[in-house]
């Protein structure tokens, strides 16, 4: 049966109001542009839950996905139950969850009532809020389970995320959902693809300055996350002492230097105090950038209209990714090769190309798992070895 929501009141229509302007607090943190969305989705209890953690010190990018996925998992909720979502959640609503995202696709070419609900699954493209086909990534639903979780927890309360049931339920549904490990970006955008890129903003626009700035400062910094270019801002630069271009001869010529800080990562937590080294050309291009963005303060990365203007609004993660993107289909390249990450793994490929020791590389990547970097070295000393040119 489909299920439909009721149509908004003039009550409702003012607490979506309210909601949008509690949430305006939060917009160093959350996407300026889904705010109204959000709004729509989320409970004032949300809201409130949301404020809380941004106060206990939550990582931003911690507190940007359980908004995000609190948004997806209210809206999911409305449509499967007709109800919003009960604090805490039943064991039965949580199996639920599992067999609308986690299917088997040949079961359901079978039977049409397998897997998510037409009318559920409309209902959340209606609200750009589900883009896969097929079933979710097990990743992907394992994370909405925690950010669940999580939220249940800081609530007071206890739930079923526990239960064996809902363990055994998940584990079959990966097996029966089977996807291939994609990589986040197809291609690395090592040095050499980089070069190209840059090419295609050398201008003196607003947004070439501002995509020069971007792209070499993403990179140099040791490949930053789209979520964490994203949330620069202008504070988190510190002007230091000019160094040697070769630091070994103290009368080479001085470089331009600063560092950034970056507070809270994906794998550090604040008492880390991370921050990455600049030096030299990504510095003067972030000069000019600030120069012609003509502000000391707020967001660093900041958007751009049709005209020129520019926006006191940070981009969104996706905005970077976007202007990847862009780029290179600008500089001749597939864009469905590359996307962001391939910023962070382009910088450990390049370093590992040029003979950089792989915790020299880690200091500025902040890598945690040696494991994970270097799979980058790994690949290319098999590239660059002579292990693989044993009959050519």
């Amino acid at each position: 049966m489909r299920v439909l929501k009721s149509a908004p009141t003039a009550s409702s229509d003012e607490a979506r109001v309210a909601r949008a302007e509690a949430l305006d607090a939060l917009d160093a943190i959350l996407p300026f542009d889904r705010r109204d969305q959000l709004a729509a989705l989320l409970t004032d209890e949300d809201v409130a839950t949301l404020k809380h953690l941004a106060k206990q010190g939550m990582g931003d990018n911690t507190l940007r996905a359980l908004a995000s996925d609190l948004g997806y998992l209210e809206a999911w909720c409305q449509l499967a139950t007709g109800s919003p979502l009960p604090w805490p959640a039943p064991q039965s609503l949580l199996l639920k969850f599992v067999a609308h995202h986690l299917w088997d696709p040949v079961e359901r070419a079978e039977n049409p009532d397998h897997g998510m609900p037409v009318e559920v699954e409309a209902g959340l493209r209606a609200q750009d809020l589900l883009r896969v086909d097929g079933p979710h990534a097990p990743d992907t639903v394992r994370r909405r389970l925690t950010s669940w979780s999580i939220l249940t927890r800081w609530r007071g309360l206890t739930g079923a995320f526990s239960a064996p049931s809902l363990k055994s339920a998940l584990r079959l549904a990966v097996r029966a959902a089977p996807r291939q490990r994609r990589r986040k970006s197809k291609k690395a955008v090592t040095g050499d693809v980089l070069t190209k890129l840059l090419s295609t903003c050398a201008g003196d626009r607003p947004v070439d300055l501002r995509d020069r700035a971007l792209l070499l400062t993403a990179f140099a910094s040791g490949g930053r996350r789209r979520s964490e270019v994203a949330g620069l801002r202008v504070e988190d630069l510190v002007d230091e002492e000019p160094v040697n271009q070769n630091p070994a001869d103290k009368d080479s010529p001085l470089l331009p230097c600063l560092t950034i800080n970056l507070g809270r990562t994906k794998t550090t937590t604040a008492d880390d105090d991370a921050h990455v080294v600049l030096i030299g050309r990504p510095v003067m291009a972030l000069k000019q950038w600030l120069t012609a963005a003509k502000t000391d303060s707020g967001p660093l990365f900041r958007r751009i209209d049709q005209w020129g203007n520019i926006d006191r609004r940070a981009l969104t993660p996706q905005s970077v990714n976007l202007i990847l993107k862009t780029r290179c289909k600008q500089a001749g390249l597939d864009p469905e090769a590359f996307s962001a990450h391939g910023l962070r793994s382009g910088y450990l490929t390049e370093a590992a190309n040029r003979g950089v020791s792989l915790p020299e590389a880690m200091q500025q990547s902040l890598h945690k798992s040696v494991t994970q970097a270097a799979s980058y070295y790994n690949n290319a000393e098999r590239k660059n070895g002579r292990a693989a040119r044993l009959v050519i």
